[in-house]
């Protein structure tokens, strides 16, 4: 049995886009075991898993808020121990990053590091940390790249196998929320404001999804997302705040939908991959690197981009069409 760990420790929607990579490994191999090094905000996302044997939570982001911390250099020393115990056959970064390199040799691996070669990646240097190199096409999207490396790194190809995330059988805990009418969720929060969809196109969706008795659930991660949110349920009855939840609460949620609107946020990634119908809405970024597909050989959830997100008629119909 090959025993390997994955380095992928974030962003959300760049866990989920690994996803399939390991669905694609344990159809092709019959030897490989994974564990999965991941940041402790993430780490709910690899769980949902069956394929992978055990995650470990590594905390990069909080640790670097406080890197002289005596906590912080006790909380490091312990991952590194925990991770020497485990004599992996080799590590697998496809991350790619300085920062994700440096932890993947923290790891006991007998074949060393491997992972994409200096012209694959966005920062070169990492490469200098691995053992292996494997060049995959930078211009692909990055579900792509991700089955690219490890069908190269575990001796397999692509061909025949289809996009799977490897959550079908996944059962997500209730939030115990009293929904009597058909239901989407509204993805509007996202990394950056000029990523965000304008309040108004927002009033304008709900206005039509009311005529239609559709229900509208608003998640929010921060009280800037929390405070639209109540501001359109304050003029549009059919909008339901959400509390805050964990990630398992929200996929559980997705998964109930009938259909899912969202901007570029890696819970539209979560819907992809619970294989929901829907759109994905990209004002400023580009979906064909980094943009939202669903499992199987047809996309369920249609990315728009660049201007097309400010025709709101586009966008209503086009989601309408996916709910019906």
């Amino acid at each position: 049995m090959r025993k390997i760990l994955i380095v992928k420790t974030s962003s959300l929607g760049d866990i989920v886009h690994m996803l399939p990579a390991v669905v694609d490994a344990m159809r092709q191999c019959d030897d490989v075991q994974f564990d999965w090094l991941v940041e402790e905000g993430f780490a709910e996302v690899p769980r949902w898993s069956p394929l992978i044997n055990q995650v470990i939570p590594v905390a990069m982001r909080r640790w670097k808020k406080a890197l002289f911390s005596r906590q912080t250099w006790a909380e490091i020393k312990r991952l590194k121990k925990q991770l020497r115990l485990q004599n992996y056959d080799c590590v697998i970064d496809s991350q790619g990053l300085v920062k994700s390199a440096v932890a993947a040799r923290w790891a006991k691996a007998e074949q060393g590091i491997w992972g994409y070669d200096a012209k694959s990646i966005r920062e070169p240097l990492a490469s200098r940390f691995y053992q292996r190199t494997f060049k995959v096409n930078k211009n692909q999207h990055a579900i792509t790249r991700n089955r690219h490396l490890m069908a190269q790194a575990l001796g397999y190809t692509l061909e025949g196998l289809v996009l799977d995330y490897g959550l079908s059988t996944v059962v997500f805990p209730d939030l115990a929320l009293e929904i009597t009418s058909p239901y989407i969720v509204a993805l509007h929060g996202t990394s950056r404001v000029d990523k965000e969809w304008r309040e108004s196109y927002w009033g304008v969706l709900l206005t039509t999804l009311h005529t239609n008795k559709i229900t509208v659930l608003f998640p929010w991660g921060n009280e800037r997302e929390h405070q639209r949110a109540i501001r359109l349920a304050d003029k549009h009855s059919n909008v339901l705040v959400l509390p805050k939840a964990s990630l398992s609460h929200l996929a559980g949620l997705i998964a109930g939908a009938e259909a899912v609107i969202g901007m570029d946020t890696g819970l539209m990634h979560i819907a992809a991959a619970l294989d929901k119908s829907g759109l994905g809405l990209y004002p400023v970024t580009r979906p064909f690197l980094t943009g939202v597909m669903t499992g199987g050989e047809v996309n369920k959830i249609e990315n728009i981009a660049g201007l097309d997100c400010e025709n709101v008629d586009l966008v209503i119909s086009q989601l309408l069409k996916g709910i019906r």
